[in-house]
């Protein structure tokens, strides 16, 4: 066992609440007083003016916290006695953890708050041990749209509305509670959930709005800062991961709609060998079967699809809204256009290449990560020539190894009173895995 020797001068990093000096023990309030350093946001600074000693000096950390460490270190060489203002618990998506990854840990010493969470969640009675809780202090990104990537503020709210029941939510000037509730309305869940706003917490206007509805609170604005508790009303959807019906899915009608066949589909997506965090890409995404249902395989993961017919395009976001999945994000374009801008992926299925087969495969072995799956799909002897011939070439450059797998399904059909069995086109899966290490 480890033992640690704590710090005899350690920055200390106090969590306040908006009522100032009434919120901090007298521990920290001594702090605060005795600091010749004090950190803080602007309005922190200014909520706690008279408490801050007149010699000391004042750092605002508004857009600059990359330099708090630096700061740090300044103070503590010189001696000085450094507090770091924060807001509620500092461990709670706040400051502590990112000084404590810049700095010893020894270096800093928290005195926490009662979180902006338990305050909201008491002024309104609701229990919070169960509470998802979430950030949106990010840069600011816009308005939610469906099929954003993972690089949007937004994003990670929008996965935890499908795993969770309750949600707490840190927010921003710019991610507010108007945007958040018009995400709810974006991805269908409108009548799913229940608001709450809590706004200027612990200050003289302090305003709890308990009972809200996302189409009402889209169109309000609320005072910052705030904090949102999001309840579901409905029962959370348990849906089947994988092996839909065809007949589940939207198709192109009333031609034979462009669909891979739930048979192929599952035996494909096992060859992917997915995992929760896998980045996949589906190229020729047809109906968008394989890559919806890799989106719910990959729940901490991220699908990107593209498809050449803006029919098919339709099609499938129409079943990406149907099926509730928020990490899919649908392109129309033909590969490899736009391939450049998707991140390194894990798992690539081609289901269509629009005659650039060769090109794509190259491509993807090139920018599959070690490790990774190529998985094909084909119904043509010219196609699986082309695919084979390519691996072929390929394998000495990426040491990837292939197989193929012809699948050929028969379903049951009634014939009079008895029933016989009716046989599906057979399909041959190409699979190709890039070595772990290059060669």
């Amino acid at each position: 066992m480890t033992t640690t020797h704590p710090d005899p001068s350690p920055a200390r990093v106090i969590g306040v609440l908006d009522d100032g000096a009434a919120s901090l023990t007298a521990t920290a309030l001594a702090h605060l007083r005795q600091a010749r350093v004090v950190i803080g946001g602007h309005r922190t600074l200014a909520l706690f003016d008279d408490d801050i000693a007149p010699q000391a000096q004042r750092l605002d950390l508004t857009g600059r916290l990359s330099q708090v460490p630096e700061w740090i270190r300044a103070a503590r060489a010189d001696r000085l006695p450094v507090v770091v203002l924060a807001t509620g618990d500092p461990l709670c998506h706040g400051i502590a953890a990112y000084l404590a990854s810049h700095l010893c840990i020894e270096a800093i010493e928290v005195l926490p708050n009662l979180s902006t969470v338990q305050l909201a969640c008491a002024r309104l009675g609701l229990a919070w041990q169960e509470m998802k809780i979430l950030s949106v202090h990010a840069a600011d990104a816009g308005e939610w749209t469906p099929g954003a990537a993972p690089g949007h503020g937004l994003y990670g709210l929008a996965q935890a509305l499908r795993a969770h029941d309750r949600l707490a939510v840190l927010t921003s000037p710019d991610n507010t509670p108007d945007r958040i509730a018009r995400l709810l309305l974006a991805e269908g869940l409108g009548d799913a959930f229940q608001m709450a706003v809590a706004e200027r917490l612990c200050s003289a206007d302090e305003q709890v709005h308990g009972t809200l509805m996302p189409a009402d609170a889209a169109q309000r604005s609320f005072a910052d800062p705030n904090v949102v508790l999001l309840w579901r009303l409905q029962p959370r959807p348990q849906p089947v991961l994988f092996g839909l019906p065809d007949a589940a899915y939207q198709q192109r009608q009333p031609d034979k709609g462009l669909i891979t066949k739930q048979e192929v589909r599952a035996v494909s997506l096992a060859r992917l060998q997915l995992k929760a965090h896998s980045r996949v890409w589906d190229i020729g995404a047809g109906s968008g079967s394989v890559g919806l249902e890799a989106a719910r395989l990959c729940p901490q993961g991220h699908v990107w699809a593209i498809e050449k017919n803006e029919a098919d395009v339709a099609i499938a976001a129409a079943n990406r809204a149907a099926f509730g999945v928020a990490n899919h994000t649908l392109v129309h374009g033909r590969a490899p256009e736009g391939l450049d801008a998707w991140p390194d992926p894990d798992a690539v299925f081609i289901g269509g290449s629009g005659g650039e087969l060769a090109g794509l495969i190259t491509l993807c072995l090139q920018r599959l990560r070690p490790g990774g799956r190529l998985v094909m799909n084909f119904v043509t002897i010219e196609n699986l020539a082309t695919a084979t011939a390519s691996l072929t070439q390929a394998g000495a450059t990426w040491g990837a190894t292939w197989d193929v797998l012809q699948l050929q399904a028969a379903r049951s059909k009634p014939i009079l009173a008895m029933h016989r069995l009716a046989a599906e086109n057979p399909v041959w899966i190409v699979c190709a895995e890039k070595a772990v290490t290059d060669v």
